[in-house]
């Protein structure tokens, strides 16, 4: 079975205080995009499983959350069949377009059909919220707000359909790393009900002066090369511009494909020095 694990982008979060002792309390809106991974699941006979990346330089099998989804579906269903799972790596890593957790809930969807476990994608979220914030989005895939420590997930309409360019530089940020520094600074608050009522409606402008990312603070202190390309995307002529999760990359959103191509093509074609540059829809 092969199956594709999106991307995301947060158009807008806050970040309300500690949850647990594992995450932090969030609200924010959560939309996929089609960039994605692909992963190869296959039943093994062999006495072991195995997640492997095609690009080898990404890591070995025990350094993934796919690794982990897979042990937990496993053992928790009782399921002997082991499984070779090859991971063709697209989405930036260390970009805040959550790879890892989309890899994790790709994982669990997919032992799910094959195994015959039955499993509701709420009681597959459930067991993503056990690896990480940002897997129960994952599961459902679909536009949301996403508050709690991740775990509380509810459905969101976009009107619009919009293109998307993300530009990660080429440092990586750790999430740790960043909501850690995030506990002594203090962040901005944006409003999500304006973006959700923004995306419902269609509104561009509206959705321009109310998107927002807290953890943008933090971030830039780490790297400050964030800002740079948040004004260059507006200099070329974005409005919708934000930097995505706990970073590094940056997004920016247009209605008009024929001008975010443009720009793509311009940033492609001037080798600036980034880590990534992907051109993808957003999956409404």
């Amino acid at each position: 079975m092969i199956v594709k694990s999106y991307a995301k982008i947060n158009i807008v979060l806050n970040v309300l205080g500690k949850h647990d002792d594992r995450f932090h309390e969030i609200d924010m809106v959560t939309l996929p995009i089609e960039l994605h991974d692909s992963l190869s699941i296959t039943k093994f006979n062999d006495s072991n499983s195995y997640v492997t990346f095609a690009n080898t330089a990404l890591g070995g099998d025990d350094n993934n959350l796919a690794t982990s989804a897979l042990k937990m579906m496993r053992e928790g269903y009782n399921i002997k069949d082991n499984f070779r799972i090859l991971i063709n790596k697209v989405i930036p890593i260390s970009a805040g377009l959550g790879g890892g957790s989309s890899n994790a809930a790709a994982t669990l969807k997919a032992v799910n059909a094959i195994s015959n476990c039955n499993l509701s994608d709420d009681e597959l979220a459930k067991i993503g919220f056990k690896l990480g914030s940002d897997v129960p989005f994952f599961v459902y895939g679909k536009p949301a707000r996403v508050s709690g420590g991740g775990e509380i997930v509810k459905p969101v309409k976009v009107k619009n359909t919009y293109y998307c360019l993300v530009v990660k530089p080429k440092k990586g940020l750790s999430t740790k790393e960043v909501y850690s520094l995030c506990d002594s600074v203090e962040l901005k608050t944006y409003n999500i009900e304006n973006v959700i009522k923004a995306l419902e409606m269609g509104d561009d402008e509206l959705l321009e002066k109310e998107i927002g990312n807290a953890l943008e603070t933090p971030a830039l202190q780490l790297l400050p090369e964030i800002n740079d390309i948040k004004n260059t995307l507006k200099e070329l002529g974005f409005k919708i511009v934000l930097m995505s999760g706990s970073g590094s990359s940056v997004f920016a959103l247009s209605t008009d494909k024929k001008f975010t191509k443009k720009v793509f093509k311009k940033l492609i074609k001037e080798q600036n020095d980034y880590g990534a540059i992907e051109m993808c829809k957003v999956i409404n």
